[in-house]
Order: C-alpha cells, then structure tokens, then sequence
C-alpha cells in the first residue's frame, strides 16, 4: 500500500465533526502527510457571490453567519495544528467543490463523514456519497453513529 501525501479532511461542523477530524489527524500522523481542511458554505445567501467563490478566513465582513463559519474553521485548525494556508472556506455546493478542491490541490485522500442511509434518503445520495463516487483519489467515509433513542 502507497502512502498517502496529501490528506483532505472535509467537514460540516456537525456535532461529530470532531471525530472525523480526529481520524483524518490520526491518518496523516501515520503517513507524515500533509493536511489540509475544507469547509463549504451551502446554508448562508451570498448574493454578489459565484459558487466555487473562496472566502477569506483574515478579512472581516459584515455577515454575523458568515464570520461564525470562519471561527470554527480557524479553531478546528488551531486544534489539529493544521496552517491557516492549508485551510479553505469556500461557498457552493459541498459534493462539488470538495471534489474540486482536491482535483487542485492533488490530494490522494478525502476524509468525510457518513450518516448510514437508508430507504429514499440512500436513493437521493448524499455528500459522502457522491464524494465517494466520483472523487479521482482515495476516500474515507467515516461512519458516524446515529442518535440511539433506546
């Protein structure tokens, strides 16, 4: 098995977003390889913007959405001691602009967080789903566990 260089972790923010994050650390930890962070935006309006638009982590804007999403991308880099350089907020649609994302930047690997789908949900796809279908590189859906309202 190659090593992998280039490691992409992409996440949501989601409650479990901390333990693909970790996984994804774990990964390049393992294979000394470099990771990278990316976070698109699909759930706040940006009117004068285009999709596949990069947002600016340094300049400030008006937006108290916009500046939240900012934060908790610049924290979760601080956490996995990931540079800021390597760090990318984008606006769009997530399935698309990881995939090219990682087209641009030649990663081998994308780790991404997985609900289990089931029934129409699983007909529909999802993120992970689509990430996983038609990425050109490695990728690692994480499952994430379901709430257990036992």
């Amino acid at each position: 098995m190659s090593h992998y260089r280039h490691i992409l972790l992409a996440t949501d923010f989601s409650k479990q977003g901390d333990y693909v994050a970790d996984k994804a650390k774990a990964l390049a930890d393992t294979h000394q390889a470099k990771l990278s962070i990316v976070h698109v935006i699909d759930n706040i309006p940006m009117p004068d913007a285009y999709y596949g638009m990069v947002i600016s982590l340094t300049e400030a804007s008006d937006d108290a959405l916009l500046e939240a999403e900012k934060a908790k991308l610049i924290n979760l880099s601080g956490r996995l001691n990931v540079d800021l350089a390597d760090c990318c907020l984008l606006w769009g649609i997530p399935k698309q602009e990881i995939i090219n994302i990682a087209k641009q930047q030649h990663v081998d690997l994308i780790v991404v967080g997985s609900h289990g789908r089931h029934g129409l949900a699983l007909l529909l796809g999802s993120t992970a789903n689509s990430i996983l279908h038609y990425a050109k590189c490695d990728v690692l859906a994480v499952r994430l566990k379901e709430p257990d309202f036992n």
